[in-house]
């Protein structure tokens, strides 16, 4: 059985006020269905996160809709559920519309988890769908096996749902998991949304024993979580600068007769990448040998030891998707220049004088000059002065 596991597609996503359906159906169009087709896999596995919020605008919907028509029309299987972010009963409408064509989704957690099982060369093999759960959807589904014990962590609502799931599990089969959850141990990235405060959302890899391979959503970086066989393919696209340096892909699973597993990560390239430059204003807007021009969504990191006015609007001529700047240089002269009557001091037993001493430094990433510090002097007179007269 050969299949693709890709996840967190997040379709109708705005970037730093920047609507990406565009770059996320170029990238569909171009990419992922020609790799479908030049792998020729049996089937495409997407573990969740269709769309970016429960309401998608409508072109994300119409971007999906079509992306699904194209892989039943190329006779792939095509199976999903729903993530965190999105609505259970609009992702599953339909469902039982769609199995007809080859198209099995899993929206709302029911009493039947029955698998999906589909027959290669080898025999059968089962892919039990697991859409994101929480504890409160499980005790409501379940309730006679909750009653008598305390669900109230993601870790056992989730097993809970496992082990029910493993009773219709026919026995021998090979087997694959699709789930939607934060598994213990994975490392997280800024473009996630936590499921849940501090750890309680986390659920242990372990429940997942006994699948020749779980296929995961929700953490947006791809990696595996203990073993090979428990991975994430990550995210369709970067959605956060931290994630600059991490080749998004999606992986070509392959399971033999035994059960064993084979997989290769294949890389995507959107139009535009998300990536961070680094360096001093002036040497960034006319190096064009280590700073080429580019339509790629840019944070900078400038190093400058003052501020720059109108700096974003500068470099927009060369970078026309500049999202953010990041004042690196500022931060570390902070660092560095810290009062020491600051340590072990409050802000309030610092002099006027002082004060403003650390708010010129703030802002404007250096110390006051004596020329500046004397006329500071004359005005903090001048106001203690009148002050002294009105009382």
């Amino acid at each position: 059985m050969r299949f693709i596991h890709t996840a967190d597609w997040h379709l109708g996503r705005y970037f730093h006020g920047v609507h990406l359906t565009e770059d996320q159906g170029t990238l569909l169009r171009e990419q992922f269905l020609p790799l479908v087709k030049d792998e020729k896999v049996d089937a495409v596995v997407i573990a969740g996160d269709i769309y970016d919020r429960a309401v998608p605008p409508v072109e994300a919907v119409d971007l999906f809709s079509e992306i699904l028509t194209k892989l039943v029309e190329q006779k792939v299987k095509v199976l999903y559920i729903a993530g965190n972010h999105d609505s259970a009963a609009r992702i599953g409408f339909g469902s039982r519309l769609m199995e007809q064509s080859g198209v099995f989704v899993r929206g709302e957690l029911s009493r039947d988890l029955s698998p999906v099982i589909f027959e290669d060369s080898y025999g059968e093999i089962a892919f039990q769908l697991f859409p994101y759960l929480d504890p409160g959807m499980v005790r409501q589904v379940f309730p006679a096996s909750t009653e008598e014990m305390s669900l109230t962590g993601f870790n056992e609502a989730n097993k809970l749902v496992v082990d029910e799931a493993r009773k219709v599990l026919p026995e021998g089969m090979r087997s694959v998991a699709v789930a939607h959850a934060f598994l213990a141990g994975g490392q997280e990235s800024d473009s996630e949304r936590p499921l849940a405060v501090g750890g309680s959302g986390n659920v242990q890899p372990g429940i997942f024993k006994g699948y020749d391979y779980v296929a995961l959503g929700h953490l947006h970086n791809p990696q595996q979580v203990g073993v090979p066989t428990v991975r994430y393919s990550g995210s369709l696209m970067k959605y956060s600068f931290n994630e600059a340096q991490t080749d998004k892909c999606v992986s070509v699973v392959d399971i033999d007769g035994e059960g064993e597993v084979s997989r290769e990560d294949i890389p995507l390239h959107p139009a535009r990448d998300v990536r961070r430059i680094r360096g001093e204003f002036e040497s960034i807007l006319s190096d064009d040998t280590a700073y080429p021009p580019s339509e790629d969504y840019i944070q900078a990191d400038l190093t400058d030891k003052r501020r720059v006015l109108n700096v974003q609007e500068q470099l927009r001529r060369k970078f026309p998707n500049i999202m953010h700047i990041n004042w690196a240089g500022l931060a570390a002269v902070r660092e560095d220049m810290d009062l020491p009557t600051h340590k072990g001091m409050e802000r309030q037993q610092l002099t006027d004088e002082e004060k403003f001493h650390q708010f010129f430094r703030e802002k404007m990433g250096r110390e006051m000059d004596e020329e500046e510090r004397a006329v500071l002097a004359d005005c903090i007179r001048e106001v203690h002065k009148e002050e002294r007269e009105k009382a």
